[in-house]
């Protein structure tokens, strides 16, 4: 070996957040002053000349990595494309208006199902109130899908990851865990279709929830506006994309505090519980570390969450200060610590299947 070779770093040795470390220092640490807030939290925010702020947000789904087309429908690929990037809009307490798309088309994809994946990209602006307004195509060896997305608010009403406080309930929307419920089932679905060929009769009537929690997930766009019409606004915020551990840590390190999570208190849908079963899985594994719930998970003073519908939301911890870290108490009252674990596109997590 040469001594005086470079020496390089495998991507997969820092992850994906070391490696949006590396790349936000070689950009270096100066931004203009009408950036609010740039790389290191969901979404971009811009401050406009007449007070208000623009929020921008990017997310790529990718073939192999994202989606298996074996049983992704075409449709539901395009209403989850743009459910994702609207989800990083609503984890900054904004509602979407304008998106452009990006294809990366590989020669065994028709027409046809470019224009089915639109019609479901079409779905999706319906639901969140978005206007597609451009984007790109180009050739690719696999299926590349990138949507830029972006809205107005003013700049007050922005929540970011950093506003936590020791004593705020930390809370969820929704339920956990269900998406990558989804993708076991349809993981296995596909292998039993490799081994049986031509006599395989797919078994999914069982688990429909799931199912489309994972093909089809729906933003939580319409609980900021349910927010907005309540005058409620979190102490901080985050989407629950990576796994509730990730997103978890990304507040306390964001906002210099620990946390507490009650595991009982962890909501999961029946049918999650169901898959957790079939395969003989513990799961709270799949709420911590699943990913793709596209649920918000939000901080509060719990005074403030007067303004709610209870049913709308489930406490499943409490803000405490930064040296406690951020603990999990599965009952009784003991508390371990809670790794920060969930989907890294490029570490060697043991749940790395969980965004397929």
């Amino acid at each position: 070996m040469d001594p005086d070779a470079p020496m390089y770093t495998d991507v997969s040795d820092v992850g994906e957040f070391g490696l949006i470390a590396h790349l936000r220092d070689a950009l270096g640490p100066d931004l203009p002053d009408d950036v609010v807030t740039g790389i290191g939290d969901d979404a971009a925010v811009i401050r406009q000349s007449d007070g208000s702020v623009h929020v921008h947000t990017t997310d790529a789904l990718i073939e192999g990595i994202h989606f298996d087309r074996t049983f992704m429908p075409m449709e539901h690929l395009g209403f989850k494309l743009i459910s994702v990037n609207v989800s990083d809009l609503a984890a900054m307490n904004v509602s979407p208006q304008y998106a452009t798309v990006t294809l990366g088309i590989p020669k065994n994809i028709t027409v046809e199902h470019l224009r089915t994946l639109y019609e479901g990209i079409q779905k999706g602006c319906d639901a969140y109130g978005v206007t597609v307004v451009g984007g790109d195509t180009t050739s690719a060896q696999a299926l590349t899908l990138s949507m830029n997305v972006w809205g107005t608010a003013e700049e007050d009403a922005v929540v970011h990851r950093s506003g936590a406080e020791p004593g705020d309930v930390l809370c969820v929307t929704g339920d956990l865990g269900a998406s990558y419920a989804g993708l076991k089932i349809l993981a296995d679905e596909r292998n039993r279709l490799e081994e049986e060929g031509e006599d395989f009769q797919p078994a999914l009537d069982a688990f429909p929830y799931v199912i489309r929690r994972h093909l089809a997930p729906p933003a939580q766009e319409a609980s900021i506006r349910r927010w907005r019409n309540a005058g409620f606004r979190p102490s901080a915020l985050i989407d629950i994309s990576d796994g509730l551990s990730s997103e978890v840590h990304h507040i306390c390190e964001a906002s210099d505090v620990g946390a507490r999570i009650f595991a009982p208190t962890l909501p999961l849908h029946p049918e999650t519980r169901n898959v957790a079963d079939h395969f003989g899985d513990d799961v709270d594994v799949y709420a911590f570390f699943g990913g793709e719930d596209y649920e918000l998970l939000f901080t509060a003073d719990e005074s403030d969450l007067d303004a709610l519908d209870g049913t709308t939301y489930t406490i499943i911890g409490e803000v405490t200060d930064a040296e406690k870290g951020v603990l999990v108490e599965q009952g009784g009252g003991t508390a371990i610590p809670m790794r920060p674990g969930g989907f890294d596109h490029f570490g060697e997590d043991e749940n790395s299947d969980a965004a397929e």
